[in-house]
């Protein structure tokens, strides 16, 4: 190559990056201000996490540790609240774009794969991410960072590639068991692709599977500890011992992968992966390996039980980078800029929606954002009771919860509160709370079971003094209501 069409590919790569860089900058910045102007409650999921991170450990009941360890590292730096609580991700979201830019320009080069970041961190699914905190956040950043060193490691003889993808596989298994996925798509990727076969005698695809294998062990070792919780409750969430099946929940979660990924990102994933029977690269077929059987696993998931819009999510870090690099050697400029103006405008209708949260009337028949609204009264509710004893001299011992979304909303709200809150627990435990602070025959009486609804529940049968001392109806946004009971339990006779 002449050294002037080398100088020009060098600053064409600079220019792409620059506009990465100005792109990200912007859409950080706009996110931060989202966060600190949402007015959303943590969702019970987000409050539990913040639960978890107070006692680092190993793992916990329905997930592994990592996402405990970034949300206490958050706290620590920023506090408690909920911008703190959440802060981490879109900080992480930002960095994975960064990876996909890396993934974009070794595969490609750096136009594809600015344009590959920048819509990654503007697919509606993100965008609805980076105003919480979930598993997912870290697994996508590790996804994106181990199918670097996985390329590089198939088009190189160097060491790094190998210790990058084993330290993202196995910080990757530690956000959430789903990065397990990365393995069965390398097969499914040598499957269609014989000449790559000769990976599978190189070392150093041994050690890095052996690294992650490594990072994940001391989690392992801890479900070894807890009666394999995190697994038994992976199973119970698969849910596969049903009869029936379920055609239109497949349906659905097919449906809300347009959502997700953006109507038109998933209309051309599905046009590109209809065009591949025909033929593809071996850059294409990587990509397709690393998308399509998730997506295709996951349809059959709902199709025999149920699943989440979410849980496909580590298929559009490749699907991403396939999709825009087919847009741009195709000349479908037109449909690219309709994607970026679709998914936008849903970015900043998330942004104001979260920001206006339970203060503006929205002309719906229920609040979407009622779910998440309200928590916080219901502890200050919570809190009004516990002062009222206190004050009339007979202090209740305990708060108790037999729900798990109570429990942890209560911990969050309640967090400066003395009086401890326990979890209401028959049996084996069914999440991390009946586990860690289940209420027992030594709790002191009385407690104050707190409830959604008008009754004191299955509760009520495990003691001799159940009085109802009140029941509020609190606001739950501006059009939902949620409605509280408050007990006072004493002489627990056992279950």
């Amino acid at each position: 190559m002449p050294a002037s069409s080398g100088h020009l590919t060098q600053q064409r790569d600079t220019n792409w990056f620059a506009v990465l860089l100005v792109g990200l900058a912007a859409l950080l910045a706009m996110r931060l201000t989202a966060l600190y102007a949402n007015a959303t409650d943590l969702f019970f999921d987000e409050a539990q996490y913040w639960a978890w991170s107070e006692v680092p450990a190993l793992g916990y009941y329905s997930k592994p540790p990592l996402i405990a360890w970034i949300i206490g590292a958050a706290t620590t730096a920023c506090g408690n609240g909920e911008a703190c609580v959440r802060l981490p991700s879109p900080l992480l979201h930002t960095a994975t774009a960064l990876a996909i830019f890396w993934l974009g320009r070794q595969l490609y080069d750096a136009r594809v794969g600015a344009l590959s970041a920048l819509a990654f961190a503007t697919l509606p699914g993100v965008s609805l991410s980076a105003g919480i905190i979930s598993t997912d956040v870290p697994l996508l950043l590790c996804w994106a960072l181990a199918l670097v060193g996985f390329w590089l490691l198939l088009t190189s003889d160097r060491l790094w590639p190998a210790v990058l993808m084993g330290v993202a596989f196995g910080a990757g298994l530690n956000a959430k068991y789903a990065m397990i996925w990365f393995v069965v798509c390398i097969a499914v990727y040598l499957v269609f692709s014989p000449e790559k076969r000769g990976v599978l005698r190189d070392w150093r695809l041994y050690l890095a599977l052996v690294i992650g294998a490594a990072m994940i062990a001391p989690n392992l070792l801890w479900n070894y500890s807890n009666s394999f919780a995190t697994f038994s409750h992976t199973a119970d969430n698969a849910n596969w011992g049903g009869s029936m099946l379920h055609p239109n929940k497949a349906l659905e979660f097919f449906g809300a992968q347009f959502g997700v990924f953006g109507p038109i990102l998933f209309g051309s994933l599905l046009v590109i992966a209809w065009r591949a029977r025909k033929g593809a690269d071996d850059r294409e077929r990587l990509l397709l390996s690393f998308s399509l059987p998730i997506i295709g696993f996951i349809v059959l998931q709902a199709f025999l039980s149920r699943a989440h819009a979410n849980w496909a999510a580590p298929a559009y870090v490749a699907a991403t980078v396939l999709v825009i690099a087919t847009m741009v050697r195709d000349g479908a400029w037109g449909w690219l800029k309709a994607s970026f103006a679709v998914n936008i405008a849903v970015l900043l209708l998330l942004a104001v929606g979260t920001a206006t949260a339970g203060r503006v009337a929205l002309p719906l028949k229920t609040d979407p954002f009622a779910r998440t609204l309200g928590w916080r009264q219901v502890a200050e509710a919570t809190q009004a009771e516990l002062a009222i004893a206190a004050g009339a001299g007979k202090p209740f011992a305990a708060v108790l919860s037999d729900d798990r979304a109570m429990t942890a909303e209560l911990l969050y709200y309640m967090r400066d509160e003395p009086t401890p809150i326990l979890a209401w627990r028959v049996g084996a435990p069914h999440d991390h709370f009946e586990m860690t602070r289940p209420f027992t025959a030594s709790t002191p009486a009385p407690v104050l079971l707190v409830r959604i609804g008008e009754t004191p529940g299955a509760v009520a049968d495990s003691f001799t003094s159940v009085e109802k001392i009140a029941d509020r109806t609190l606001p739950a946004g501006e059009n939902a209501q949620r409605r509280v009971s408050f007990y006072s339990l004493a002489g627990y006779k056992g279950e």
